[in-house]
This record gives structure tokens, C-alpha cells and sequence, in this order.
């Protein structure tokens, strides 16, 4: 099989983009087998996930994203940003309508978030604090800065659905040795989270900014998490750190994004996240299923420029 795909990143969360605009290219198995192979960071390629731009009924076009471990996400917002840029692009518009596994998201090109870095908005609607949306198996209707005994003795934890399931825990100092046990356990726990959760660690850094770093279902520790930034902006917010509609810096291990969380009178949310969507390199790679015998990559364009644009606003950060 000869396939092309675009490399591309969100807040240094990367991704492997395959168009099936024009047609569908793989059953479900393949797409598994396929996010396994490509997505190992220690084969061939490697990503946080693959990405697969499709057709729509309901809107200009429709992301399915796969993770490592061949599992569906039903959200990435740092994963939406690159695809929307792509599909603005391709269609010639400046905004589009996705559909997502959960619903319609809207994707609109903004202003830089740092010189010359090309910068995309995407609003995250389908939000919910119902447990039994999330769902966590919890014998109240939300979890609000509570604890959970099982997975901590002394952090309190919120728990959100973006519509992939979080939970957030307002921290004042971020470590990865207590993190990974924390995401790592909580997925082990079909008790407690039946489809398993993504864990945020977020620290309130200022009066219009915060840190947030993220154990992703499927994954592991990532560079960052769209869905999970917005949700710890959403939770900051709700625990009265910043007021809604406050407009709030994430810094996060790839960079940086801005999110405003919104709350109307129905009690509705929605995050209006905002950041890079970085094209790294396009190729065209052979392979043959089921085996991934004979597979070749031959590269086509490295977009050096928008690589080096972006690496300003890490150095930036870490200075």
C-alpha cells in the first residue's frame, strides 16, 4: 500500500495525519493495527496518535484519532487544532466545522500566539460534570475537589467530560514521580473508571496563568493534552481561581496555549482553546498488511520554518 501522511503537532503532542477526505482506506482493525505500528515510538515512525481526516454529513469534515494503544479518543483538542488547520487548507477557508466522535466543534484560524506561528481556535462544547458521563463509578452526581482515597491520600480531584474523560487536581507543585502512579492506577481501576481517565496535575501560576501536565489514557505522560489543558482551565475556573470567561495562559512541557472557559445561564461549558497547529514534514510511506512487510518512507517536504517558528516559544518558556 502507498499511503501519504503529514506529520504535525499541537503543544508538542504530534501526530501522524492521513486523509480520507475523498474516500475511506481502512477498516476498523487496520486503523488499530496501524496506530500500533506507526505510533511506537520505537519503530518506524512515532506519535501520540494518528489522526484521519474524513468526509461529513453533518460538517465540512470529521477527525477520528487513535492512539499507541489502538484505542479511539473521542476528543484531542491539541489534535483538532492541526486537523482543522489541514482542513482549512485544503477547502481554502479560514474556519470549519469538525465532527468528532461526541459532536460538532468549531475550528477557526487566530491570531498568532507567538510571531509567526501559525495559531488555530478550537471550541470544545461537549462538556459535562455528570459522573455518569465521564463516567466514574462515584455515588455522587459530580466530583468537585474531592478526594479519592484510592488513588491518593491527600489530593482532592474534580473529575470532567470533554467529552473524553478527565480529572483534574489543583496541585502546588507538579511531579512526574507522583503523577505517572496516580494516571497509571487510575486505569487499572475499572471499578472506579470503566473506560479509564486522563489525570491532570495543574498549578495555579499567577493571576491569569497555570501549568498543567498530563497522564493520558493510552498514552502515558504527554508533552501536553489539549482536552486536558482545557479541562484544568475549566476547573480552575469552577473552583474560583479565575473567573469564566477569563482568558488563561497553559504552559505545558510543549509550550504554550491560551483557553477561555465559558459558562452560559443553562449551566452549559464550553473552552475555547487556542494554540499552534505545526506541519513538521510530509511523506509518502509503503507497507504491506498485516505484516508492515516491506515498509519504505520517502520524505517530501520538511517544513523547516514553521519548525524552528515554534521552537522560539519553548525556548522562550524554558528560559
Amino acid at each position: 500500500m502507498k499511503l501519504p501522511i503529514l506529520k504535525c503537532h499541537g503543544s508538542g503532542n504530534d501526530f501522524i495525519l492521513i486523509n480520507e477526505y475523498e474516500g475511506i482506506l481502512f477498516s476498523e482493525e487496520q486503523r488499530v493495527s496501524l496506530s500500533k505500528f506507526l505510533c511506537d515510538r520505537k519503530g518506524v515512525l512515532g506519535a501520540d496518535g494518528i489522526l484521519f481526516f474524513q468526509n461529513s454529513e453533518k460538517a465540512n469534515g470529521k477527525m477520528r484519532m487513535f492512539n499507541p494503544d489502538g484505542s479511539e479518543a473521542s476528543m484531542c483538542g491539541n489534535g483538532l487544532r492541526c486537523l482543522g488547520r489541514f482542513a482549512c487548507e485544503q477547502l481554502a477557508t479560514d474556519s470549519v466545522l469538525i465532527e468528532t466522535l461526541k459532536g460538532l466543534s468549531q475550528v477557526v484560524k487566530d491570531n498568532d500566539i507567538y510571531k509567526g506561528i501559525e495559531t488555530y481556535q478550537a471550541e470544545l462544547n461537549t462538556i459535562s460534570l455528570n459522573t455518569s458521563d465521564i463516567p466514574i463509578v462515584y455515588n455522587e452526581q459530580s466530583l468537585i475537589d474531592k478526594p479519592l482515597p484510592l488513588l491518593s491520600t491527600h489530593n482532592t480531584f474534580t473529575a470532567v467530560s470533554m467529552p473524553n474523560p478527565h480529572i483534574v487536581s489543583i496541585v502546588d507543585n507538579i511531579s512526574d514521580a507522583e503523577l505517572e502512579p496516580i494516571g497509571k492506577k487510575s486505569n487499572q481501576l475499572k471499578a472506579l473508571f470503566p473506560e479509564g481517565v486522563n489525570v491532570n496535575f495543574c498549578k495555579i501560576v499567577d493571576n491569569s496563568s497555570i501549568y498543567v501536565r498530563t497522564y493520558e489514557r493510552g498514552v502515558g505522560l504527554t508533552n501536553s493534552c489539549g482536552s486536558g489543558m482545557s479541562a484544568s482551565s475549566l476547573v480552575s475556573c469552577l473552583l474560583g481561581h479565575f473567573p469564566f470567561g477569563t482568558v488563561i495562559n497553559v504552559y505545558n512541557q510543549g509550550g504554550l496555549v491560551r483557553c477561555q472557559p465559558t459558562v452560559n445561564h443553562q449551566h452549559k461549558y464550553s473552552v475555547f482553546l487556542s494554540g499552534n497547529a505545526t506541519f513538521i514534514f510530509s511523506s509518502t510511506i509503503t507497507f504491506e498488511f498485516p505484516s508492515f512487510s516491506h515498509f519504505t518512507q520517502y520524505f517530501g517536504k520538511v517544513f523547516v520554518g514553521e519548525i524552528q517558528d515554534y521552537g522560539k516559544i519553548v525556548n522562550c518558556e524554558t528560559q
